[in-house]
């Protein structure tokens, strides 16, 4: 894994270099910059593949025309290179980057079409002094872009891109106004105004700087409606998975596997092992409080699969120290705290292996999380008027208790109520946001509540609207999760706590034919009756315990509820209530005051506030 960056316009090698010297962290073994006239690329490399110097970036073309900086891997890449091979083209390393190159310079825009792996690249074409950027399908590698006058910019990161003169750190209010709903800024915005991230399955052409429209080369395909018969469809998903997992574990340093004991991660360490002489390597994590500890699933797989399995706890006291490791690098603000234990995971595991393969994007792809469980109950309350729904609401964190438990009771009725004051499409998101909307022109301060009351239809309707008139209610809300929670949430948390930890992580489930296979299938084959990850669960039968498939999804929870209380409250509260420009003092202590006294289960909304506020302060938006 890598950073990269360039630019088309005024500053040079010195920019360039400043630039990179931001992304160190995403390639410790070599910083390379290389600048012409207008043009620099400049790349931070983390070695996995061919670790001869001969393939550090910028990498250019035998005949010096193409150069090209990427972050990422090809899986493929030795199959490309055979049919590279058969056109003419010699090789003077062994690396997926020179493959790539050479892919783009035989096959142009189409090349995306062959590539499996997970990428954000950028070539330049010295000749005709264009740019061609890409981002693989699913959004796995962050790529930020900018036009301003005279300019033409991108990175890994955000915090690269302030680095040039020319690119002013003003704060997105349309940006800020989401991420309060949703907890992190959806693609295309960014949290800085005038900067974008480009969308996973688009790329972008850029002649001699000037402004473009990123343009799609890929979409996940519509659930069908026709049931394929059930052995057929078990029998290709198990070799897509073998085939899947068996390239990601190609690597010239060693490789592990996330394991929490959850039938995703299972699953991965399960083909894992298939295709390992020795033990493989597994991680896990877990906590002092028992409703969020699952390291007993964890060793009881490890113990069936006989991985070489390691675990440590994530105690209050590592968490206080955490959160002054973490926050500081973030450039961008997200409020999952379950980056806290991801990024703890990650420096774990960075101890023993250099490469993790992880269980991402299983709840999507098999509607595991439980708001598609939820569904079935919203025939209950759908047709309730909001003034019942506002009423039982209030009537709710009234007679129930607030519970500091994983997913506790109050805090679920709390979050399905809540639901359904916006229209159908926005269901799932409002079930799993932190304030609504409708919340944030209380919240927030005149001047940044502009049209706040219609952000989720700004960023999910231009998703929605892409879709044809045939998808019913379970292919839009799939598709929703694919681009907004997947892409911007679980990806971008990965991605950042791994790479601050200088640890590269594969996503099996998220392998292209694996996706466009599982996405492809109806409803019946994800979800049957209470059970979620229908198919994964009749997959792995007889292969892991079946209290192991069967037992209710966690998720990677974190006990927030009573740290806000107790280990973590001094310096949450400090940041909370510091004077700032954009939140109103008064409901921002109300809810502080509300969450300490029990009276309700404020964490999301308290966290998302904090990381905001914490996030302002760091970058000087304050």
């Amino acid at each position: 894994m890598c950073g990269i960056a360039g630019f088309w316009g005024e500053g040079g090698k010195a920019v360039g270099t400043r630039m990179i010297a931001t992304l160190a962290h995403r390639g410790p073994d070599y910083q390379g910059v290389w600048s012409e006239a207008q043009v620099t690329l400049a790349h931070a490399r983390l070695s996995i593949l061919d670790l001869d110097p001969r393939s550090h970036q910028p990498f250019f073309s035998a005949d010096q025309r193409y150069a090209i900086v990427f972050n990422g891997e090809i899986y493929n890449f030795q199959a490309l290179r055979k049919q590279l091979q058969e056109k003419g083209y010699r090789f003077r390393t062994t690396s997926d980057t020179e493959v790539l190159l050479y892919a783009y310079v035989e096959w142009g825009v189409a090349c995306l079409e062959k590539l499996r792996g997970m990428f954000a690249f950028a070539v330049y074409d010295r000749q005709a002094q264009r740019f061609f950027l890409a981002r693989d399908p699913m959004g796995k590698k962050p790529l930020y872009y900018t036009f301003q006058p005279g300019l033409f910019a991108f990175a890994s990161e955000l915090k690269a891109l302030w680095q040039h003169p020319a690119i002013p750190r003003r704060l997105a209010a349309q940006a800020l106004q989401a991420y309060l709903v949703l907890d992190y800024v959806p693609t295309p915005l960014s949290i800085s105004e005038g900067i974008y991230k480009l969308e996973g399955g688009y790329y972008l052409v850029v002649d001699q700087g000037q402004p473009t429209t990123p343009q799609p080369y890929w979409s996940p395909p519509l659930p069908q409606k026709d049931v394929p018969p059930l052995p057929e469809v078990l029998s290709q998903l198990d070799t897509l998975l073998h085939e899947a997992v068996q390239l990601r574990l190609v690597a010239d340093v060693p490789v592990g596997v996330f394991l929490s004991g959850g039938i995703d991660s299972s699953l991965v360490a399960w083909y894992a092992q298939q295709h390992s002489e020795s033990p493989i390597l597994t991680f896990s994590i877990g906590f002092e409080e028992a409703s969020y500890d699952e390291r007993d699933y964890a060793r009881r797989v490890a113990r069936q699969l006989g991985t070489a399995h390691h675990q440590e706890v994530l105690t209050p006291q590592k968490a206080l120290t955490l959160v002054e490791e973490v926050f500081p690098q973030l450039d961008e603000p997200f409020a999952d705290a379950s980056i806290l234990p991801t990024y703890f995971l990650s420096q774990f595991a960075r101890q023993r292996v250099i490469v993790a393969l992880g269980g991402d994007g299983g709840d999507e792809l098999q509607a595991g999380y439980p708001t598609f469980l939820a569904e079935r109950y919203t025939a209950l309350v759908a047709w309730w008027p909001k003034s019942l729904l506002h009423l039982a609401l209030t009537w709710a964190q009234r007679l129930l208790p607030a519970r500091d438990d994983n997913i506790a009771l109050d805090f679920k009725i709390r979050q399905f109520l809540r639901g359904f004051t916006g229209p159908a499409y926005q269901l799932h998101t409002r079930w799993l946001s932190s304030f609504l909307p409708e919340e944030l022109a209380h919240l927030l301060q005149p001047e940044w509540a502009c049209h706040s009351e219609a952000i989720l239809e700004t960023v999910l309707g231009p998703y929605r609207d892409r879709l044809p008139p045939s998808a019913d209610a379970f292919a839009q809300t799939a598709f929703l999760y694919y681009k907004t929670y997947l892409q911007d949430d679980i990806l971008v948390k990965v991605d950042r706590a791994s790479m601050y930890n200088a640890l590269e992580v594969r996503a099996p489930l998220l392998d292209r034919q694996v996706v466009e296979f599982l996405a492809s299938l109806p409803l019946a084959y994800r979800r049957r009756g209470s059970q979620t990850k229908w198919l994964l669960k009749k997959l792995m039968e007889g292969r892991l315990p079946q209290d192991i498939l069967y037992r209710p999804k966690k998720g990677f929870g974190v006990p927030l509820p009573r740290w806000l209380r107790e280990e973590l409250r001094k310096p949450i509260e400090a940041e909370l209530l510091r004077p700032d420009p954009w939140f109103q003092p008064a409901i921002v202590r109300q809810l502080w005051q509300a969450h300490q006294a029990r009276q309700a289960n404020y964490r999301k909304l308290l966290w998302n506030l904090y990381t905001f506020k914490r996030f302002a302060r760091q970058w000087g938006f304050g």
